[in-house]
């Protein structure tokens, strides 16, 4: 009986045996499948990973000629920019310049209109004037002296002389 249950014993370890090592084979086969896939996955990421590698060193390189190409732009905004500047002022100086010409021309256009009015006649250079616009007649009065300015205006319409002397009283 002993011998029995020894055999008994045997049989049953060694069933537990290959049950064991048959679950140890499959627990193997599910790593090796498992290990597989693991490797293929390595892969993939590795060939992401040199993808995005690849697109940051192009993103750069773009970076790097578009911040170079803004550079020469601002640059050519500056020229343009100083050049704009010294043109500007070179016009404003020859404005000044011109306006300084014009005055001088109506000064001596005015000397003459006065020097005109200041030969005529009271009666006469109070006709033409009464005729002039009032602004104009005024500028013409103002260059003349006080006496002849008295003899015009006592010369011309009451209104109108009324109206130039508020005009040359300002």
């Amino acid at each position: 009986m002993i011998k029995l249950l020894t055999v008994i014993f045997f049989t049953l370890t060694s069933l537990g045996a290959l049950e064991t090592n048959d679950k140890l084979f499959e627990c193997t086969e599910i790593f090796k499948a498992r290990k597989s896939e693991l490797l293929i996955e390595l892969e993939r990421i590795d060939e992401q990973k040199q993808a995005l590698s690849a697109l940051k060193t192009a993103t750069e390189e773009l970076l790097k000629k578009r911040e170079a190409k803004v550079s020469i732009d601002e640059e050519e905004v500056e020229k343009k920019l100083t050049e704009i500047s010294s043109k500007e002022k070179s016009v404003k100086k020859m404005l000044q310049k011109n306006e300084g010409i014009l005055k001088e021309i109506k000064d001596v256009k005015m000397d003459k209109m006065s020097e005109t009015f200041a030969k005529m006649k009271a009666a006469s250079a109070a006709n033409v004037l009464s005729e002039m616009q009032p602004q104009e007649a005024a500028a013409i009065l103002s260059s003349l002296k006080p006496k002849t300015v008295g003899t015009i205006l006592s010369k011309m319409d009451a209104k109108k002389a009324s109206d130039l002397t508020l005009i040359l009283a300002k």
